[in-house]
């Protein structure tokens, strides 16, 4: 009979007491811990795969063969973008999001629209809810094979019967293991499951979706060596007052975490946006004060944002300051250089600054955009909708040059832009460039320019 023994566990960073005290030793939380009753046996009920396994010897480096793994489309361009090119094999890759934001429904279209063997475990919708959820996509798949189950040995099993190319698992919260006498969601469950699934990937070569659930300070619930065990980490992000849902890489062990991937989510699913820039300007072109457009990029990939402001006096004595999707704190520093370098007086005024589209941003390059929008409200002066601005404000009150700030002028002149702001520093040639480019070093160059 398996030995049986308490122990307590954090809930936020998943460490293991003896017993139970009041704040966590490892991470510092309070009335964090958590009794789990933990049964372990002889034998650990691992994957098929790993049963029989020889032991394992070390090998010198300079020995060992490598072939470049090649990745396989997942037949969605933005979840390829993100994942940096492509699915690599034996990869072990954790989705998380808030509920309803739309993971199971991203995961089912991966599964549906590849031609690949799959198999998608779901461990907290039945089966006639998927079929209804893939009808609704309206695509077929052949090769796709759906199962109801939380146990890990039962899905193990049905694993060797299938031999897909794609499991996918709906979600990690949900399973359970022999080895772990404890409730699925657990700490020790969640640890062990996972452990369980990563051994499986790594020596079939067979990649593996996890999605997970967050906890209501938006972390990914479970323990924080469930992010270090798993070679890609995927926040999908979205806001229920818009249609629209991001999808990034906190973590990627084959690629680069900078990419952004879009979705429009209705009633038939979510849809790729390939041009993120028709969803982030306003198709009004009518000469407004307080807008201006900036030029930012997303690991490689360029795209222009509408950047809204709107100044006004202050009624109540202090000022608000106001920004939705920008750091609050950096329009603070804009607004300092405005007042300090170039004699603007904003500081018995109300700043309210949105990013439109519904997303955050966090390029500095829009710093100029930003600036704009603030001169354009508080003196009611329109800017072109043909200009747009891509530059970093430092606190002397000097541009800054962006980085890729060629690809950024290309994107822009693509999109029909006649003019564009940027710093006198960056190393490159208007002349390359058909559209009029403005090289500026200081903010009141900027301001000649554009208000006269």
């Amino acid at each position: 009979m398996a030995k049986i023994k308490k122990a307590y566990f954090c809930q936020s960073c998943g460490t293991q007491h003896p017993q139970w005290l009041g704040q966590c030793k490892s991470c510092g939380e309070w009335n964090t811990l958590v009794e789990e009753v933990i049964s372990r046996g002889e034998e650990k009920v691992g994957s098929p795969k790993a049963k029989d396994k020889p032991r394992a010897k070390s090998s010198n480096l300079n020995q060992i063969k490598f072939s470049e793994e090649h990745r396989f489309s997942s037949t969605d361009r933005e979840l390829d973008r993100v994942l940096g090119g492509g699915v690599v094999p034996g990869s072990l890759i954790l989705l998380g999001g808030e509920p309803g934001i739309g993971k199971s429904t991203l995961m089912l279209q991966v599964a549906l629209n590849t031609s690949r063997k799959v198999l998608y475990v779901s461990g907290e919708e039945s089966e006639k809810q998927l079929k209804m959820r893939a009808d609704r996509i309206g695509i077929k798949n052949q090769n796709i094979f759906v199962l109801t189950e939380t146990l890990t040995r039962d899905i193990f099993n049905q694993v060797e019967e299938i031999e897909p190319d794609l499991i996918v698992i709906d979600s990690i919260q949900t399973l359970r293991t022999d080895v772990i006498d404890a409730s699925p969601g657990s700490i020790s469950q969640i640890r062990e499951t996972t452990s369980e699934w990563l051994r499986y990937s790594k020596e079939s070569g067979i990649p593996v979706f996890l999605i997970g659930h967050i906890t209501k300070e938006g972390h990914l619930a479970g323990p924080k060596i469930l992010e270090h065990m798993v070679d890609v980490v995927l926040q999908f992000e979205g806001d229920s007052n818009y249609v629209y849902r991001l999808l990034r890489a906190h973590k990627n062990r084959f690629g680069s975490t900078q990419e952004l991937g879009i979705y429009e989510m209705n009633q038939g699913g979510l849809r790729e946006v390939a041009n993120p820039s028709e969803i982030l300007i306003s198709k009004n072109r009518e000469a407004l004060s307080g807008t201006s457009i900036g030029v930012l990029t997303e690991g490689l990939r360029p795209m222009l944002i509408e950047i809204q402001a709107l100044v006004s006096t202050a009624v109540y004595g202090t000022p608000q300051r106001s920004s939705t999707g920008f750091d609050a704190r950096r329009l603070n520093m804009l607004l300092a250089v405005l007042e300090k370098r170039c004699g603007f007086r904003l500081g018995a005024k109300d700043v309210f600054l949105n990013i439109t589209g519904g997303i955050k941003i966090e390029d500095p390059a829009i710093d100029l955009a930003v600036v704009a929008a603030i001169l354009s409200s508080s003196e009611d002066i329109a800017i072109s909708g043909n200009i747009c601005f891509a530059a970093e404000i430092g606190l002397t009150g000097e541009i800054r040059p962006a980085q890729r700030v060629a690809q950024r002028i290309s994107e822009a002149e693509k999109l029909g832009f006649d003019e564009i702001f940027i710093s006198q520093y960056a190393k490159i040639k208007p002349s390359d460039f058909s559209i009029k480019v403005h090289m500026v070093s200081k903010v009141e160059e900027m301001v000649n320019l554009i208000f006269g």
